[in-house]
């Protein structure tokens, strides 16, 4: 089981520099996810759409194919194991709330022992924290 933060997830639905890593990944399985994972997913392709790099006519394929791959992960849900975690990881590393409820979440999926499990992330603060937390990061 690897643990995707939202921005591994992203290349599976749109073309990017790391589309073609992050597919191969997924394809090994084993998909966990934190529960606002696909908010943020259609966050970042509605950004992409607003931005041109995405066109309309795309977006219902994207979605799609996010609701496919909601289909085979797991989702860590949002308790108060994970908001304690978050809180404790705002104090000790760098980060942002949104990429401390990420990491977070990969912990309590890792039912605390991160020592060998891979997260999945293209945020270099977030890739430094997890490190940082016992998780082999790719």
């Amino acid at each position: 089981m690897k643990f995707w933060d939202t921005s591994a997830v992203v290349p599976l639905l749109t073309d990017e520099a790391t589309s073609s890593l992050r597919l191969r990944q997924a394809e090994e399985g084993g998909m966990l996810v934190w529960w606002a994972t696909s908010v943020e997913c259609l966050s970042a392709v509605q950004r992409a759409v607003r931005a041109g790099i995405v066109s309309e006519r795309e977006y219902p394929n994207i979605v799609g194919h996010l609701r496919e791959l909601e289909q085979h992960w797991t989702e860590i849900e949002p308790t108060q194991q994970v908001r304690l975690q978050a809180e404790r990881l705002l104090r000790t590393h760098p980060l942002r709330a949104a990429d401390a409820l990420q990491l977070a979440a990969a912990i309590i999926g890792a039912e605390y022992e991160p020592n060998g499990m891979t997260f999945l992330t293209g945020d270099t603060r977030l890739a430094e924290a997890a490190a940082k937390e016992g998780f082999k990061v790719e």
